[in-house]
């Protein structure tokens, strides 16, 4: 066996119990606009929104203002695909007038709890996307790990908000869902989506400047999991490889992803490899490893993947966070 093979092995026997899949990962769900009414609400009420992730909370702030009472579930720091609801939490969500979820199970955990306590409309922000991933070679793929291995989201690609195009979409759901439910404020939702959606193609223009600063031949990303497809489709990157397979941080990797992606990173010396900063540990250590055993100058960059960062740092909006992750990919790939 070679030291490569056994360097794998070992790795992979290390990493089995901290990369292994979630137990319950629930169904990706579709991607379809409930037909929500009107909500009854006395003189001076605020509509109760929930949202799950800090980047759905971020955009329905700036649709709505001060209008709604707005709870967002998933903290900053905190992996979408694995939290887990706390009571205080699902009390929030037996409250709301409304929830506010990604879609395409991004959620995986939270979701069953959402099913299992909520009662208002659950509105999917990213209906009207089309998933990409969920295609005859990703199937083809999928087939190839090993029996009993899951790498979840097989109806595509959940991380829809990396292209703020996308994001335009999920303005125009939000403010036609909260203008349903609180047709009072419908002028007000309206006003603020359009003032936010030309902020986001203000910031779709910076993106492009931005990547015209990388070399061409450097457009090519590994990343912890498969998390920026939607960006390297429409800025023209090209995803070469993931350090855990698929679209969750909850799978794990076989022995072959690991041999695979060592071959791709020597094969196209790529200089960095990105980690999301909610990536587990074991994940980080993954990626370090690997990048020792490439023999390559690659270096290992944090981005911000899962959550925006902390109040008052750079990314702390949804147009910071996309901002700050262009800039470090930048910075990354024209060495």
């Amino acid at each position: 066996m070679t030291f490569r093979k056994l360097l794998i092995l070992t790795i992979l026997a290390t990493l089995l119990a901290a990369c292994s899949p979630a137990d319950h990962i629930n169904p990706p769900g579709d991607l379809a606009l409930p037909e929500n009414g009107a909500v009854s609400l006395a003189s001076g009420e605020k509509l109760t929104v929930v949202a799950t992730t800090s980047f759905i909370g971020d955009v329905a702030a700036q649709v709505a203002g001060d209008a709604i009472n707005l709870t967002t579930l998933i903290g900053v720091g905190q992996d979408p695909h694995g939290f887990e609801p706390t009571p205080q939490d699902l009390a929030a969500i037996e409250r709301a007038d409304l929830i506010l979820v990604n879609g395409l199970g991004l959620e995986e955990v939270l979701l069953e709890a959402i099913g299992e306590t909520a009662a208002a409309p659950v509105v999917p922000v990213s209906a009207g996307i089309e998933p990409l991933g969920h295609n005859d070679e990703h199937e083809e793929k999928e087939e190839d790990h090993e029996e009993g291995e899951d790498h979840g989201h097989t109806a595509g690609d959940p991380h829809f908000w990396v292209d703020p195009n996308n994001v335009i979409i999920w303005v125009e759901n939000i403010r036609q869902a909260l203008s349903v439910a609180d047709p009072n404020n419908a002028e007000l939702y309206a006003a603020n989506a359009a003032a936010y959606r030309q902020q986001l193609e203000e910031l779709d223009a910076y993106i492009r400047q931005q990547v015209e600063t990388i070399p061409p031949a450097n457009r090519e990303l590994i990343t912890d999991h498969g998390t920026f497809s939607y960006f390297a489709e429409e800025y023209g990157f090209e995803m070469i490889g993931t350090v855990i397979p698929g679209f969750t941080t909850t799978a794990g990797p076989s022995a072959g992803d690991l041999a695979d992606l060592l071959a791709l990173i020597a094969e196209h010396q790529v200089p960095a490899i990105f980690v999301g900063e909610t990536a587990p540990e074991s994940t980080r250590k993954l990626a370090a490893t690997l990048a020792v055993e490439s023999g390559t100058e690659i270096q290992v960059l944090t981005l911000l993947t899962g959550s925006l960062a902390p109040a008052g740092q750079p990314g702390d909006t949804y147009l910071g966070y996309m901002r700050y992750n262009i800039e470090k990919i930048a910075a990354g790939l024209s060495e």
